[in-house]
């Protein structure tokens, strides 16, 4: 169970019954007590200064694995400076704050008393995570822009202090709560999902097996959004259940969770390694991984598609370096239409892979969680196509499925799907291939595989999610934290 601690200098000032209250040389003497490695502190010193006794605090913290607010790094971020950080305001936030305004304002653990800067406040302690924020709001060049600099509890007077010590409290008891029930679960998880995504990794009964998995292993999981999830470094754990993109928040809290010391699924090292399939297909040629044959085209000269047409045969495959569930792969059967997608997708992307078709009633997908096969499936294809997602049917946009035992598949395909990702990480991941005669080709290697109730779980059942649940377990073991 974790333990919540507040390091202040003026102990009068602070009340707090979630919390034990201490002054910096306690901190510096007594911690950490044996049996209290999991333990989260607030740091009310002051931080505003370089190697002030605040920046000590975090400092301390972060090398006796406490998770603290604030972090060193966000104290070096808001410290380098000596005019306060410039960050540019969102436009979705700040549409709440007048026009052509200025505002001068303190922010609490996120919390604003205009409600009209109260989402800005939450946008940039989001960023920024520290107990007290000072904000200087101002527009140029019809663009909110918010300068940022640290507060100190010293230069607060009695009214703030007020504000400060409600806002402590309900962040203590809401965000970093100590509640009786959660006492048996020894960490806690995110499940970062997307309500409105069409086609997500899993669906609602999957995730709901993913939660309870997760609890009989000592886990509290909970399913949050992007816009829910708030403070990283009150978990343990993020498991990712959104379709991933590089330029996207599943990178962006992916990195930023590493950094808090959360063990993830999927690593930002794996969404950049295989969201990006122009990384994949040269790491498939240098590791010596069987694939389709591969070139990449930055033109859609003349020369450009007499060297297509000497390499390949008609028809041929183009693909978008970054894209999902076989968006953006297209099949071209002549010259005309090979020229007309290469210029349409080069308006878009420096880059395209153009492969040779290879043609199959089904293609394999082996789910691999670090470095053991878990589950394999035959997806066939959508009827009437050639892939096995149809985006453009209004029926029957996905084709069947077989689902079955890993010992029931061709040795060769099991192991070049583990060979594939070997050299990706000891992720969560899903490898397409596609079976020729005797010969196997992998596709790609996706860092968020589907995994489905009812699909990828047909054989397994409940076992699959326990598998999974048991490495984040194993993790977070092996984490000590």
């Amino acid at each position: 169970m974790r333990k919540n601690l507040i390091v202040s200098n003026d102990s009068s000032v602070i009340e707090n019954t979630n919390a034990m209250i201490v002054n910096f040389n306690q901190y510096l003497s007594e911690f950490p007590k044996k049996g209290n490695v999991t333990t989260r502190l607030i740091n009310l010193c002051d931080s505003t200064q370089y190697l002030s006794q605040g920046y000590y605090c975090s400092l301390l913290a972060e090398a006796r694995q406490h998770q603290v607010l604030p972090s060193v790094s966000t104290i070096n971020d808001l410290t380098c400076q000596s005019e306060g950080l410039v960050v540019v305001i969102p436009a979705t936030t700040a549409r709440s704050f007048a026009k052509n305004t200025t505002s001068d304002v303190l922010v609490y653990f996120g919390w604003h008393a205009d409600e009209h800067i109260n989402k800005i406040a939450q946008y940039v302690f989001e960023q920024y995570p520290a107990p007290i924020l000072k904000l200087a709001l101002h527009w140029q060049e019809q663009k909110l822009l918010a300068t940022i600099r640290l507060g100190a509890l010293e230069e607060l007077n009695l009214e703030q202090q007020a504000s400060l010590q409600l806002r402590l409290n309900n962040f203590t008891n809401n965000v970093w709560r100590s509640n009786k029930s959660r006492k048996r679960y020894r960490w806690d998880m995110a499940i970062l999902v997307n309500h409105q995504e069409d086609t997500p990794p899993s669906d609602p009964k999957a995730l709901k097996h993913f939660v309870k998995a997760a609890n009989k292993f000592g886990i509290n999981a909970e399913l949050v959004s992007v816009d829910e999830i708030g403070l990283l470094n009150r978990y343990d754990a993020l498991f990712i259940r959104e379709t991933t993109a590089i330029r996207h928040h599943t990178y962006q809290l992916a990195r930023q969770a590493e950094k808090e010391g959360l063990v993830v699924i999927d690593d930002a090292t794996s969404i950049l390694r295989c969201c990006n399939k122009v990384f994949l297909h040269d790491a498939f040629s240098y590791n010596s991984v069987p694939s389709p044959k591969t070139l990449f085209v930055s033109d859609a000269s003349n020369s450009t598609l007499e060297k297509l047409e000497q390499e390949f045969s008609y028809p041929m495959v183009l693909k978008l370096p970054e894209s999902s569930f076989s968006k953006g792969v297209f099949k071209v059967a002549d010259r005309l239409a090979l020229e007309q997608k290469l210029s349409s997708i080069l308006a878009d992307s420096a880059i395209i892979l153009v492969q040779e078709y290879l043609y199959t009633e089904y293609d394999w997908r082996i789910g691999v969680l670090n470095g053991r096969a878990i589950y394999a499936c035959r997806y066939h294809m959508a009827r009437n196509h050639w892939q096995i997602y149809n985006h453009g049917a209004k029926r029957f946009s996905s084709g069947d499925f077989e689902t079955m035992a890993t010992f029931e598949v061709p040795r060769q395909v099991l192991e070049t799907a583990v060979n594939a990702c070997s050299f990706i990480g000891s992720s969560l991941y899903g490898v397409d291939l596609k079976q020729v005669n005797d010969k196997v080709y992998v596709i790609e290697v996706n860092d968020n595989p589907s995994i489905e109730q009812g699909v990828e779980d047909r054989y397994l059942g409940y076992e699959l999610y326990m598998q999974i649940m048991q490495e984040f377990a194993n993790r977070l073991e092996q984490r000590g934290r």
